[in-house]
C-alpha cells in the first residue's frame, strides 16, 4: 500500500503563487509515475500535470507556462509549482501515483486551492 498526503494549499488572490507538497509513503516504488489532478465544485476530476520516473512532465493546456511540476525521489515527494493563479484554478488538487508494475493507482485525500480577491 502506499499513502499519499498533500499540503501547501490555502487562500491566494488573482496572480499569486503557491506550492504544493505530496509526500509519499509507505511501499513506494521508484518506478511510477506522479501526478496532480483538480477537482472544481460541479465538475470533473481533470489532470494538471505529471511527471515520469524518468523526469518527462506533462501539462493540461490551461496551466503550461504557470504550473511546473517536479519530484524528489530521494524524498518520495512531488511537488507542483503555481504561479500567476486564476480564480479557474480554484478546486481541490489531488496528489495520483501509477505504479508502472501493477498499474495501480494511489490518490491523496486532496488539498484545497482557493484563488479569490
Amino acid at each position: 500500500q502506499v499513502q499519499l498526503v498533500e499540503s501547501g494549499g490555502g487562500l491566494v488572490q488573482p496572480g499569486g503563487s503557491l506550492r504544493l507538497s505530496c509526500a509519499a509513503s509507505g511501499s513506494v516504488s521508484r518506478s511510477n509515475r506522479m501526478g496532480w489532478y483538480r477537482q472544481a465544485p460541479g465538475k470533473e476530476r481533470e489532470v494538471v500535470a505529471t511527471i515520469e520516473s524518468s523526469n518527462i512532465t506533462n501539462y493540461a493546456d490551461s496551466v503550461k507556462g504557470r504550473f511546473t511540476i517536479s519530484r524528489d525521489n530521494a524524498k518520495n515527494s512531488a511537488y507542483l509549482q503555481m504561479n500567476s493563479l486564476k480564480p479557474e484554478d480554484t478546486a481541490v488538487y489531488y496528489c495520483n501515483m501509477r505504479l508502472y508494475r501493477t498499474s495501480m493507482d494511489y490518490w491523496g485525500k486532496g488539498t484545497l486551492v482557493t484563488v479569490s480577491s
